[in-house]
């Protein structure tokens, strides 16, 4: 199932919170060779998870992580601006509509339709917040899978060649796209928007960014 929850929330589930934290080490660090901190647990954890952002998880049956994304307002700090403002040709993106998507990670042994249920919930998330678009920075080896599930981003600026290529995109919330990835992962758009009013405890479009 799809659970939405807050960096204060996510303490409360400490199985899915220590997979999540180990698969994020494992791929980031170990099996990309991404310059990210790995400390003591074996968690990969950086500042952006101490500004209690938005997780959207993928929870497998026995309670641990299968995916997830980190989301975060462009209101307030962010990956981008703090470290890849030249894609944006060095403006400061912020807007309150406007939430950056980083760390989409996946279980070494995720099914190959929880891409399409992550992007789902990315999706029902923007449409039940009222947002507009999602931005974020993203490699080479993402655009494949963007491109196969049928939600591209639009690229506002990229740097570097082949593999070593990273790149700043803008995603557009709207039903149709979150309908269209419910039918990709296989998941009722009823209840896709069920996971997210109960985890939110009020109905899509009535919540404020957080």
């Amino acid at each position: 199932m799809l659970r939405y929850l807050s960096g204060k929330e996510l303490p409360l589930f400490p199985a899915l919170a220590d997979t999540m934290f180990r698969d994020r080490a494992r791929q980031f660090h170990a099996r990309l060779g991404w310059d990210v901190t790995v400390d003591h647990n074996g968690w990969e954890c950086d500042d952006y998870d101490a500004l209690n952002p938005l997780y959207v998880i993928w929870q497998q049956a026995d309670g641990t992580h299968g995916g997830s994304m980190r989301f975060l307002p462009t209101v307030g700090r962010t990956m981008l601006n703090d470290h890849f403002a030249n894609l944006a040709g060095g403006l400061r993106i912020s807007h309150p509509k406007m939430w950056e998507c980083t760390r989409f990670c996946l279980n070494e042994n995720a099914a190959p339709s929880l891409s399409a249920a992550l992007l789902l919930g990315g999706a029902q998330l923007g449409v039940g917040l009222g947002l507009s678009r999602a931005i974020g920075v993203f490699d080479a080896r993402m655009v494949r899978i963007y491109r196969h599930l049928g939600w591209e981003p639009m690229v506002v600026g990229s740097s570097g060649q082949g593999a070593a290529a990273v790149s700043l995109g803008v995603w557009e919330f709207s039903e149709e796209v979150r309908r269209r990835m419910a039918t990709k992962a296989g998941i009722a758009t009823d209840l896709s928007r069920a996971w997210f009013e109960r985890a939110t405890g009020v109905a899509a479009h009535a919540v404020a960014a957080r």
